[in-house]
C-alpha cells in the first residue's frame, strides 16, 4: 500500500519540486497558525483561571475581615453589656388569727436570686422594684398606705443593704371608675381584663454588687395586715449609662459604628502586613542579621569553652603540684619518724651493753 502510495506520487512529482515548496510549507503554514491558536487559548485559559483565583481569594479575604469585625463586636456586646433584668416571684407568708381569720402577722417572703455565682455585674447599676398587682377592693381602697422594705444578703447570709418604701394604689374618683367599669364591661365579661391595679415599688434605686460580697438571697416584706394582693414580683433592672446606656437604645447604630470601626482597623492590619510581607528585603536582612547573630554567639561559646578548658588543665596541675607537695612532706614526717626511733634505740642499746659488761665482771 506504501509503495502504490509512493509511486502514484512519484508519477504525478517525480522531481519532489510540489512537495518541497507547496506541500511543506502548507504544513508548516498550517501546524504554526494552529500553534498560535492553540498557545493564545492557553494563554486565555491560565489569566481565566488566574483571574478566578484573585478573585476567590479576593473574596474569602472580604468574607474573612467582614466576619472578624462582626465577630469582635459580638465578644465585646457579650463580655461588656450585662443582662437587662432579672424576675423573680415572690411567695408572701403570714400567720392567720383565727378569730378573725385575717393575717395576724405582715406578709413576708424570702427569694432566692443564685446559689453561689454572681448574678449581677460588679461595676453596674440596678434599680430593684417590687411589683405588687393588687386588686380594687374596698378594702384595698381605704387600705392607704403601706410600706415595703427589702434586705439584700450575700450567700454568708451578711446584711449588704437595706430600704423601705411607702406606696399605694393609684386614686380614681368613683365617676371615672364606673365610667372605665362600663366602657370596659365587655372585656370583663370575656375575661379578657381584670380590675386590678399593678403597684411598682422601688426599693433600691442605684444598687452597686460588691466582688467580693455578690447578693444571693433577697428578704422582701409589706408592712401591712389588711393589705390584699394577687401576685408580687420582684424585678431587678440594670440602669445604663454612657456607653451602655447608648449600645442598649440604639443598637443597630452603635452596631454599624463598631463593626466600621472593626472594619477600618482590620484592613489597615491587613493592608500593612501585606505590604510587609511582599517585600522580601527586610526577610533577607533579616536572615543576615540571624546569620551574624548565629556567628557571634558560636564565637562566644568557643571561647568561653577555650577558657574553660584552659583554666581545668590549670586547676589540674596546680591539684597535682599540691598532690606532690603533700606525699613529699609525709615522707619527710616519716623519716623523722623513723630517724627519732632510731635515736630512741641507740642509747638504750649502749646501756643495755654496760650492764652486760658489769654483770660478766662481776661473775669473774
Amino acid at each position: 500500500m506504501n509503495f502504490l502510495l509512493r509511486f502514484i506520487v512519484f508519477c504525478f512529482d517525480p522531481l519532489g519540486l510540489g512537495r518541497r515548496f507547496i506541500v511543506r510549507p502548507a504544513v508548516n503554514l498550517t501546524l504554526n497558525v494552529y500553534d498560535r491558536f492553540r498557545s493564545k487559548a492557553d494563554e486565555k485559559v491560565d489569566t481565566i483561571r488566574e483571574l478566578v483565583l484573585r478573585l476567590g481569594l479576593i473574596a474569602f479575604a472580604v468574607v474573612l475581615i467582614i466576619w472578624l469585625a462582626v465577630f469582635f463586636y459580638a465578644a465585646f456586646y457579650y463580655v461588656y453589656m450585662p443582662p437587662i433584668s432579672h424576675t423573680r416571684p415572690v411567695h408572701m407568708q403570714f400567720k392567720t388569727c383565727l378569730e378573725t381569720s385575717t393575717p395576724c402577722t405582715f406578709p413576708h417572703a424570702h427569694v432566692s436570686l443564685t446559689k453561689k455565682q454572681q448574678l449581677l455585674m460588679v461595676g453596674q447599676a440596678y434599680k430593684v422594684i417590687v411589683n405588687i398587682d393588687m386588686p380594687e377592693s374596698p378594702q384595698n381602697l381605704e387600705l392607704g398606705m403601706f410600706m415595703v422594705c427589702a434586705e439584700m444578703r450575700d450567700y454568708d447570709s451578711m446584711l449588704r443593704g437595706h430600704s423601705c418604701r411607702s406606696a399605694m394604689m393609684r386614686y380614681r374618683s368613683p365617676l371615672i371608675r364606673m365610667i372605665s367599669t362600663w366602657a370596659l364591661s365587655p372585656l370583663y365579661v370575656l375575661g379578657w381584663k381584670e380590675e386590678f391595679q399593678k403597684v411598682p415599688v422601688e426599693i433600691f434605686s442605684r444598687y452597686l454588687e460588691e466582688r467580693q460580697h455578690p447578693i444571693t438571697d433577697v428578704y422582701v416584706e409589706i408592712q401591712s395586715q389588711k393589705i390584699q394582693f394577687y401576685t408580687v414580683t420582684l424585678h431587678i433592672e440594670a440602669d445604663f449609662t454612657g456607653l451602655r446606656y447608648i449600645m442598649f437604645n440604639w443598637p443597630i447604630l452603635s452596631a454599624i459604628v463598631a463593626i466600621s470601626t472593626n472594619l477600618f482597623f482590620i484592613l489597615v492590619v491587613f493592608l500593612l502586613s501585606w505590604y510587609h510581607w511582599s517585600d522580601a528585603t527586610w526577610l533577607h536582612n533579616l536572615q543576615i542579621r540571624y546569620a551574624r547573630l548565629t556567628n557571634q554567639l558560636q564565637k562566644k561559646a568557643s571561647s568561653v569553652i577555650l577558657s574553660s578548658s584552659s583554666s581545668l588543665r590549670d586547676e589540674d596541675e596546680l591539684s597535682f603540684l599540691d598532690e606532690k607537695y603533700e606525699i613529699a612532706e609525709v615522707g619527710a614526717n616519716i623519716e623523722d619518724l623513723q630517724l627519732d626511733k632510731a635515736s630512741d634505740k641507740t642509747p638504750e642499746s649502749l646501756e643495755a651493753q654496760t650492764l652486760r659488761q658489769r654483770k660478766v665482771k662481776e661473775q669473774a
